[in-house]
Order: structure tokens, then C-alpha cells, then sequence
């Protein structure tokens, strides 16, 4: 072999005749065109797959809403694992989620202009009188349900468009030959954070603490919860929706163990805390609609419930603008993720709605995460990484999201605020706005707002959670 080699470099090809060469045919040079054609797509797709295989996410389960089960795993968001990804595409993450959520659900949910999951064929009006609903009826459109927010004092109803017309087309028309009125989607928001299935090997089982005198009140708007966990066994805790059925999952007993948890290793936001806890999603395919928000919301102004939190976001909605600003005008306040689309996304809502207190989220070294939704929308940062909660069974999970963030201010507010009252909210909001961390830029900024609070909530979790 070694010869041969040395024989080669001493090769002189000038001495070599090569055969004349000759132009292909025309069919020839078309099929010659095709294979190279064939060859870059190949290509690209193989380079594709390459890239795809370096930011893979773990096998672990995405956070599913209640009585649905996604097999993809877009959602996913524990620790160090979405910091690998392009943050352009952070966004395509929910946009999977909601495509399969859409794709598992067709008999019961289509998609609004944007992609956004809506309830099929369903519209949405706010406070309509009685000459919006006589247009509505002479374009076609039949009474499906209606009912009243006696704490918002908003009058609902969910118009269906006639048969073979689009809810697209619909929409178009009623707000053509109505623009006073206020109609939209019955859109469907999703949890802002993923809960990492996968106990670690050092998870506790922690005794259940005595019970605890509430002295102060904190709603939370989100899926049911596992009231038995060790962290919330002698909480004051009262609980809507369902038809009083419960229907416990992941991402609410997390949350609401950030917000009130108490047991051996674990403290909560606020520990003392009762809780007013409204499931909106009930193993429903049609969970999470605006209508079931709204009625959420209801309840907790009427049993004057002054911090309310939201972990949920999806889309602008003429009712759930509504919604939000007369529960802020009654001196509610309202606590809310901003969402985990990435640097690149619009605002996501509630938390893009003027007066609200949008949260994003910091791991242990007080770095925004990567995911994170950026926007004048930021009021606060929080601990969203790096940390644990309460699983749905006795110990506790890694937690991922803004979804975990936004519970820990709700609780700190709580606790300066007992009562609804619109002095008294913006004074809470200003005191802790005074204990606040600076980062980032030197003062306000788009990425961690006012700056960093409830950083010591993290710091006792995270005991709870091995490493990884």
C-alpha cells in the first residue's frame, strides 16, 4: 500500500489521454438536473434532522391539559434544557402543542385566524342589548347559552353562526353590521410552564402540617389542584367549578403550592394564606375557554378575593379585556405569567393588559430565561427555574416557566393586600416594588421590569429537588 502511494506522487497526468468528452442530450441533461435537485433536498433535510437531534428535549411528559393527552413534547421546559434552543424558535413550541391540542379535538375546538385554539363555531358577546341580538338573529345566528358575572356585573352570551357559515366569517360579519358591539372568539388559553414528571430519587414524602388560620386571601385561576398534598393539608382552601367535581392535575397543584404551600422543607409565597382556587379546564376538551375564565373571575371578586393570579396566556380577547379591567377597577389585583413564546413573541394576555402585574421568570444565577416573553408588559421578575413544587402525588418536581414566577409575586402581594381596594393595591404594588432586585439594565427595563423579587422562595424549594 505504501508503495502504491509513492508511486501516485510521482504520477505525471499529462501523460494520461482522457476519451473526448460529449455533450449529454437534452433528456439527459434534464434527468441529471432532477438527481441534483434530489440531492439538496436530501441534503437539507438531512442537516435539518442533525439540527433537530441537537436540540431534542428530554423524554419527559408534557404538561397536558386536563383530559387530554398530547404525545408530542413541544411543552417541555425544565432546567437547562430550553436554553439550547434558538430563541427564534420558541414560539413554534406552543404553536405544536396547539396544533396537536386542535388536531386530537377537531370535534370540539378549530383554530382562529392566528392559530390561537378556539371553541368551534362559538362566538363570544359582551353585554349585548337587544338590538345587537336582533341583528344577530337576522344574520343567523342562534342563542347557544347565556349568563350573567354577578361580581363583574357583565352580561354574557355565545351566539352560534347558521349552518355552513365559517366562525371566521362570522365574526367578520357581526362586527360589520354591529361595530358598537363586542364580540370575539371563545378562546382557549393554555399553562404558561411545564412541571417535569420525573420525581428526582431524593424526593421527600413530608408530613402535613397542622392546620393553619388564614389571615390572608388569594385566588387562583388555573386547573384543579391536589388539595391531600402534604403542602397544602391544612390550608384553607375553597374550590369552583367542576359542578364541584374535583379534578386535580399537575399544573395547578404546582402553582398553588408556590403560592400557599407549608409543610417540612417546603414554604410557599404565602404560607398563611387561605386559598380561593377556580378549575377552568374540569378534563374538558373545551378547558381554558374565555367564558369559563370569566365566570372564574366572577366568583373570586364576589367573595372579595384582592389578588388574584393567572399562569394561563393566549390571544387578545374583546371579553377578557373587559373581564380584566372590571376586576382591576373594583381594586382586585390581578397577577399574571407572560408567557414562555421567547424573546421574539407579541405579548401574550392577560398579562399585556394594561394594570396587570406580568411576571417573567429567573433561574438561581438571576438570568431571565431564555424563554421568556420581553415586553413593557414585564412588571416583576421572579424565580422560574432551578426550583421545586408539589407533584400529584406526596413529594415534590422541578418546575420550568413563568407559569411558577407569577404565583410568587400573587402571594407576596397578597400579603400587603387584604382587602380589594384601589389605594390600598397600588400601595402593595409600590412597597414591593421597593424590595425589588435591580437587573438588567439599570432601572425599568422589558426584560426584568422593576426587577427581582421572591428570590429566598426558590432557595428553600429547590432543597427539596436533586440537581440536575
Amino acid at each position: 500500500m505504501g508503495q502504491d502511494l509513492a508511486n501516485w506522487r510521482v504520477l505525471d497526468l499529462r501523460s494520461f489521454k482522457f476519451p473526448p468528452m460529449r455533450m449529454p442530450s437534452k433528456k439527459q441533461r434534464y434527468s441529471i438536473l432532477r438527481l441534483s435537485l434530489s440531492a439538496v433536498v436530501w441534503g437539507c433535510a438531512l442537516i435539518g434532522m442533525a439540527a433537530q437531534a441537537q436540540v431534542r428535549l428530554p423524554n419527559i411528559q408534557v404538561p397536558q391539559l386536563p383530559g387530554i393527552q398530547i404525545p408530542l413534547n413541544p411543552g417541555a421546559t425544565v432546567n437547562g434544557v430550553v436554553d439550547t434552543l434558538d430563541p427564534r424558535s420558541l414560539r413554534d413550541l406552543r404553536r405544536l402543542r396547539v396544533r396537536e391540542l386542535l388536531r386530537t379535538n377537531r370535534r370540539d375546538l378549530e383554530a382562529d385566524p392566528n392559530g390561537a385554539p378556539i371553541v368551534r363555531a362559538e362566538i363570544v358577546a359582551y353585554a349585548p342589548n337587544a338590538e345587537s341580538l336582533r341583528i344577530a338573529s337576522e344574520l343567523g345566528f342562534s342563542v347557544v347559552r347565556e349568563s350573567t358575572l354577578t361580581g363583574l356585573d357583565i352580561k354574557v352570551v355565545v351566539l352560534r353562526p347558521k349552518a355552513r357559515m365559517s366562525v371566521r366569517a362570522a365574526l367578520r360579519a357581526l362586527r360589520r353590521a354591529d361595530p358598537e358591539g363586542g364580540y370575539d372568539f371563545n378562546h382557549i388559553y393554555i399553562e404558561s410552564g411545564a412541571v417535569d414528571d420525573t420525581p428526582p430519587p431524593t424526593s421527600p414524602i413530608v408530613a402535613a402540617s397542622e392546620a393553619r388560620a388564614a389571615s390572608v386571601r388569594v385566588g387562583l385561576i388555573d386547573t384543579g389542584i391536589a388539595r391531600d398534598h402534604p403542602s397544602l393539608q391544612g390550608a384553607v382552601i375553597e374550590q369552583f367549578g367542576c359542578d364541584s367535581n374535583a379534578a386535580p392535575a399537575a399544573h395547578g397543584t404546582a402553582v398553588a403550592s408556590l403560592l400557599i404551600g407549608h409543610a417540612k422543607r417546603f414554604v410557599g409565597a404565602a404560607p398563611s394564606a387561605a386559598l380561593y382556587s377556580a378549575d377552568v379546564y374540569c378534563n374538558s376538551t373545551t378547558g381554558g375557554s374565555i367564558e369559563r375564565i370569566g365566570a372564574a373571575f366572577s366568583w373570586l371578586v364576589e367573595r372579595h378575593v384582592p389578588v388574584i393570579n393567572v399562569s394561563l396566556v393566549g390571544p387578545p380577547n374583546v371579553l377578557l379585556e373587559k373581564i380584566v379591567t372590571a376586576t382591576l377597577a373594583r381594586g382586585h389585583l390581578v397577577v399574571a405569567a407572560v408567557g414562555n413564546d421567547g424573546p421574539a413573541s407579541p405579548p401574550l394576555y392577560p398579562a399585556a393588559y394594561r394594570g396587570v402585574i406580568g411576571v417573567t421568570g429567573v433561574d438561581a444565577k438571576r438570568r431571565v430565561l431564555l424563554e421568556a416573553v420581553r415586553g413593557p408588559q414585564v412588571y416583576f421578575s421572579a424565580p422560574g427555574a432551578d426550583m421545586g413544587a408539589a407533584d400529584m402525588q406526596d413529594g415534590y418536581v422541578a418546575v420550568r416557566g413563568t407559569s411558577f414566577s407569577a404565583p410568587i409575586v400573587a402571594g407576596l402581594l397578597a400579603q400587603r393586600l387584604t382587602q380589594p381596594d384601589f389605594s390600598a393595591a397600588r400601595r402593595a404594588v409600590e412597597q414591593l416594588t421597593a424590595e425589588a432586585i435591580d437587573l438588567g439594565s439599570r432601572g425599568v427595563d422589558k426584560i426584568y421590569g422593576h426587577g427581582l423579587v421572591g428570590e429566598t422562595v426558590r432557595t428553600e424549594a429547590n432543597a427539596l429537588v436533586a440537581k440536575k
